[in-house]
């Protein structure tokens, strides 16, 4: 019987990528629990996550934690009562140009993927905020761009999660078409919970400047919007 427990073990005693010749820091940043009702996932821990072992410990966690302050949650609460997870659970390591970190390989993707999934079958979350383009590329066409994405959602019915491990986009219906209710909060409130939400969020980096050009704050401010929703709509 798979359970949490023995997965974080796992999770922390792998060497997957390490064996296969992959430069990483060994040891999964992750945080969370069973009952979490609200799963991030990021894109990889950076040198300082690996540190404190806290996902989104650094710079980006201060831009994330500022997002989700504007939906309405506050920071230890959020870190105490949800799942904080990633792609890759390992630190990559630096770039080739020694600014910035490394962006995980497909072959590390793959390898720490089954992690993932066993993380989403066991905790089994009513939201699934999804924080840059890796998280984003689990679920959405990878041909969509950033601003085709960011400020929307989608919802996954019940009967599609028979698999709680759904990531077939034609499954997800996007919620500015689902529902005929006048406004999103009216919306949302009537979905049936035992569905699935996902709300994607650029990468809050300090590096990236995508974040700060006028038309893409509209963006996250219209994604900040749909989490405070749905937050609020579904006590979360």
């Amino acid at each position: 019987m798979d359970s949490l427990t023995q997965l974080h073990k796992e999770m922390r005693t792998c060497r997957l990528c390490l064996d296969a010749g992959y430069a990483i820091v060994p040891g999964a940043v992750f945080r969370g629990s069973a009952g979490a009702e609200v799963l991030l996932i990021g894109q990889a821990p950076g040198v300082t996550e690996v540190e404190a072992k806290r996902p989104f410990n650094a710079t980006s966690g201060t831009r994330l934690f500022q997002w989700l302050g504007e939906a309405g949650w506050d920071e230890a609460q959020f870190r105490a009562r949800h799942y904080m997870t990633a792609v890759t659970k390992c630190y990559p390591g630096k770039g080739k140009n020694g600014k910035g970190d490394r962006v995980p390989s497909k072959a590390e993707q793959a390898l720490c993927r089954p992690f993932l999934e066993r993380e989403i079958a066991l905790v089994r979350p009513k939201l699934m905020i999804l924080v840059g383009g890796l998280a984003i590329k689990l679920l959405y066409p990878a041909k969509m761009k950033l601003n085709e994405v960011v400020g929307t959602a989608v919802y996954f019915p019940p009967e599609t999660l028979t698999n709680p491990v759904n990531f077939n986009f034609e499954d997800a219906l996007p919620v500015s078409v689902i529902s005929h209710q006048p406004n999103l909060q009216s919306l949302i409130a009537n979905l049936d919970r035992n569905g699935r939400l996902v709300v994607p969020l650029p990468h809050p980096s300090g590096a990236s400047l995508w974040p700060n050009k006028p038309a893409n704050k509209v963006l996250i401010a219209k994604a900040i919007q749909i989490l405070h929703t749905v937050r609020s709509a579904w006590n979360l």
